[in-house]
């Protein structure tokens, strides 16, 4: 039995394109436009975030998106909503021990081991599932999702790029998941 999974990337939000962590903020109106002139998954079903941008994102791609609390983004505690810079002002070394430690939960949010054993879990789930499962979700889940399926250490998390808008395909073949593609815009998938 093999699993295809699309995971997309919700769109852009205001704190994604200031550097900062979410406060469950809707898309940008530039986002949705060009979200809504995608049309290859319109009437497809998919699984989503809680949050209000993925959903947005969903629903501008024409999904039928269910809700799936494992696919919610990293609980960023304290720094919901707060930008990268004043923190870094604020509160320099809570921040660099976050970037350098995984299991850094000083913030009141979700470690990184936290957030990967979650994305983990969910993606178990995923295995016993046939055919294409469409999930829209956040760049966080995502490259915690990769790093699962390669086994990858931790401080790679900070290795991946994962953009507003992509998707990232993984396979599971009756044994185990890969990566095939990731980072691909969604006009172009």
């Amino acid at each position: 039995m093999t699993t295809r999974l699309t995971l997309i990337c919700q769109g852009a939000t205001e704190a994604s394109r200031r550097a900062g962590f979410p406060a469950d903020e809707p898309l940008e109106a530039k986002a949705v436009a060009e979200l809504e002139r995608i049309t290859h998954l319109r009437g497809r079903a998919a699984r989503v975030s809680p949050a209000p941008a993925a959903r947005q994102t969903a629903a501008a791609l024409g999904l039928v998106a269910g809700v799936d609390a494992g696919l919610a983004d990293a609980d960023s505690g304290r720094w919901s909503g707060r930008l990268i810079s004043g923190l870094a002002e604020e509160h320099p070394t809570d921040l660099a021990q976050w970037i350098a430690d995984a299991a850094f939960a000083g913030h009141g949010g979700e470690s990184r081991i936290a957030l990967r054993e979650r994305a983990g879990r969910w993606l178990a789930a995923q295995a016993g599932a046939s055919g294409h499962v469409i999930a829209v979700t956040h760049a966080a889940v995502i490259r915690s999702l990769i790093l699962e399926v390669l086994g990858a250490p931790d401080p790679a998390f900070w290795r991946v790029d994962i953009g507003p808008m992509t998707a990232t395909d993984l396979r599971h073949d009756g044994r185990r998941w890969v990566l095939k593609a990731s980072g691909v815009r969604l006009g172009e998938a």
